[in-house]
């Protein structure tokens, strides 16, 4: 399975890409991201505070805002990822006609848009295995760190018997960074 890693200027042709791409990135390259890889589809999953203004280039019913903190335990003044949340994502993920990429982010690119993305991968794909989404997702991120509440809820919601739970614990906690890359998966993937 291929994956599809951005260079720091986003130096890539988008004709090379498959519409029916999953993209993952930081909040600083969502512009840049939107624009080079033509993205029809976005979520965002960050605080309340920091929500963006829809892409004028996106339909803004193809944008998703989910207010949300990276936490996995309820904490007093911050916002723990809900099974509203995250049936909101799957829900978007199976609207999604596949005709133009799909882009999630988040503030750092590492935990909750790494967690979305395994979501998306396992909602689109009920009968693939676990361990080999979480693996691709780690071979498109060394620094993905996916958010744990987010895949546990995603797990019950999707009845997958705590198998994403053990694959987002198998592949560990990458390698530490402020800002992940941006990266891309297939959308579909081989049972």
């Amino acid at each position: 399975m291929d994956t599809l890693t951005f260079d720091s200027d986003h130096q890539v042709e988008p004709e090379t890409m498959s519409p029916d791409t999953v993209l993952v990135c930081p909040l600083s390259h969502v512009q840049a991201t939107v624009a080079t890889a033509r993205v029809s589809h976005l979520v965002t999953l960050i605080n309340g505070e920091t929500l963006i203004d829809t892409p004028e280039t996106i339909v803004h019913e193809r944008h998703l805002r989910l207010a949300m903190n990276d936490i996995a335990e309820p904490r007093d003044g911050l916002v723990v990822p809900s099974e509203d949340h995250v049936a909101k994502l799957i829900e978007f993920a199976g609207d999604w006609d596949q005709k133009a990429p799909l882009l999630i982010h988040c503030w750092a690119g590492i935990s909750r848009s790494t967690a979305g993305a395994f979501v998306v991968l396992c909602a689109l794909n009920p009968h693939a295995d676990e361990h080999s989404l979480a693996r691709a997702l780690r071979r498109a991120s060394p620094t993905a760190y996916p958010n744990r509440r987010i895949v546990a809820i995603a797990d019950e919601v999707l009845s997958r018997g705590g198998r994403m739970n053990a694959a987002v614990e198998h592949i560990g906690r990458g390698l530490l960074a402020e800002e992940g890359k941006v990266f891309s998966l297939p959308a579909r993937h081989a049972v």
